[in-house]
């Protein structure tokens, strides 16, 4: 019998112990990829609501606006979920920078041999 998360019409997200879904962005326009973060159940509402980008820090303990403090917030374009709904992924249109450190994107490295070089 199939999974109807699996092949089924309703969002029901599958988080894990924690209750976090990973959450991928990448940016609408060029399709490159901007960040990884985790969403809880009040992140992904949020984002559902406000059409931004919101998160679960797991650093901090809380929840998050993308750019709350920076402006440089991501509006959702489109959200899809993965096949058995445990990953999300964001389509986002970003107000800047999309890393905390100022680089556009969170992978602004690449691994060569034991270390990294820098993607331009």
């Amino acid at each position: 019998m199939p999974d109807l998360r699996e092949t089924g019409l309703d969002l029901h997200p599958k988080y894990d112990g924690n209750g976090l879904i990973t959450a991928v962005a990448t940016d609408a326009a060029t399709g490159e990829l901007l960040m990884v973060a985790h969403m809880n159940a009040d992140a992904l509402r949020l984002t559902r609501d406000t059409g931004e980008a919101h998160f679960w820090s797991r650093s901090r303990a809380k929840l998050w606006r993308k750019g709350e403090t920076s402006g440089h917030v991501l509006r959702v374009r489109e959200m899809r979920v993965d096949c058995d709904q445990d990953a999300l992924w964001l389509l986002v249109e970003p107000a800047g920078p999309a890393c905390h450190t100022g680089a556009r994107s969170c992978f602004y490295r690449r691994v060569e041999g034991d270390g990294l070089v820098p993607v331009a």
